[in-house]
């Protein structure tokens, strides 16, 4: 039974904005992600690695960076094992291609025309593996956003090189009904079930997700290592094996863990806290060097609680391998009666009032924080004058 392993969006050389300071860090865990999937590979003898698109973060590297990434696919070819790889989103086949300007191929020190080292074209979009009985088929533009759907023509593409197995790669997004409708490339479940397909590997998604439509098994593997704050569900490649009959397909899927940052998003109710010192505390107790943490206050916060969110990050720069924290919190409305409904005081306070009712039925959130805000100030005003500046 053959036997794969499916990467995608490794993104090398992303630039990582998002993590400050860490950038640099992050770049090196994502190659090292690549590099220990390369080792999976090896470790399991898989006869094929797919890599779906977005290896490069996008078509301006230096060419130190792609003989590194060369390397790693020359240690692939030297236990010969197939790597099969399309152009994604980010490095895409246009005329500035980083597939175009370097010869991946010779730079992995494998002669021209070898099967161990193959990446698919609009002109090129199959390979066939005789002595696997595999064909893979990749849909690949010249542009990043395709005119059309990648399954457009691929009845033709798949008797073009037909095979016992059937492999595809799309680096695209699956339509989905209220929550994927748009993207450049986009395709439905009714083309996967009528595809031909026995394996679909995707990529674009960056966390990982498997499903089955009609007779295909798909799968998006996720990126190996994450690549933004809020990709909680990447992290590993996926090893496939092939089985059954062309009728009765079988195909098996198993997640490997290759990455090592995490992420994790946590809301700290400040209604809770005493001081700064009991949420540095908290926070602490958490302290891990391949976590990036990213803390939401929120809540009402007492009068008495003064909190510094710069001083905050500075205490726990060196507890994670990134932190960032954003105050959505709001101040405590002062205590005491409300001022006579006959008053323009009173007039405004229960308008206010009423607005903030309204907002926080129709879910408003931010809507609601800026009248209580505006509350807030105008009952200090009318408490004392002075603890007010008005800008």
């Amino acid at each position: 039974m053959p036997s794969l392993l499916h990467m995608a969006d490794v993104h090398l050389g992303a630039r990582h904005d998002d993590l400050g300071e860490v950038a640099a860090k992050q770049r090196e865990r994502q190659f090292a992600a690549f590099s220990r999937a390369v080792d999976a590979a090896i470790e399991r003898r898989v006869d094929i690695v797919l890599i779906g698109g977005d290896l490069f973060d996008s078509n301006a590297q230096p060419r130190r960076s792609v003989e590194r990434a060369a390397g790693e696919l020359k240690r692939l070819a030297d236990r010969q094992i197939r790597t099969v790889l399309i152009p994604g989103t980010h490095d895409c086949y246009d005329p500035t291609s980083i597939y175009r300007v370097f010869d991946l191929r010779a730079m992995a020190g494998l002669p021209a025309g070898s099967d161990l080292l193959t990446v698919l074209t609009p002109g090129s979009p199959s390979i066939v593996f005789g002595d696997l009985d595999v064909a893979v088929h990749g849909r690949v533009f010249s542009t990043k956003r395709q005119p059309q759907s990648p399954f457009h023509g691929f009845d033709k593409v798949l008797a073009g090189a037909p095979a016992r197995y059937a492999v595809g790669m799309i680096h695209g997004s699956l339509r989905i009904e209220g929550k994927v409708e748009s993207d450049d490339v986009l395709f439905t479940q009714e083309e996967v079930a009528a595809s031909g397909l026995h394996y679909l590997a995707l990529g674009h998604w960056h966390s990982m997700r498997q499903g089955r439509a009609g007779g295909t098994t798909w799968a998006y593997s996720g990126a190996p290592e994450p690549v933004a704050v809020d990709q909680d569900g990447a992290g590993q490649v996926l090893a496939i094996t092939l089985g059954g009959t062309p009728e009765r397909p079988t195909v098996s899927i198993e997640p490997i863990a290759v990455g090592r940052t995490r992420f994790r998003h946590l809301d700290v109710d400040v209604a809770g806290l005493a001081s700064q010192d009991e949420l540095v505390r908290q926070l602490r107790a958490l302290a891990d060097p391949d976590l990036v943490l990213d803390v939401k206050l929120l809540g009402v916060a007492a009068d008495a609680l003064d909190l510094n969110t710069d001083e905050v990050e500075r205490q726990m720069r060196d507890a994670f391998f990134g932190f960032r924290i954003r105050d959505t919190s709001i101040a405590a409305l002062p205590e005491g009666p409300l001022p006579p409904p006959d008053t323009i005081a009173g007039v405004f306070t229960r308008d206010l009032q009423t607005r903030i009712a309204a907002a926080d039925t129709a879910g408003a959130e931010d809507v609601a924080a800026e009248h209580r805000e505006a509350l807030r100030l105008l009952r200090v005003l009318l408490d004392d004058p002075q603890r007010v500046t008005l800008v």
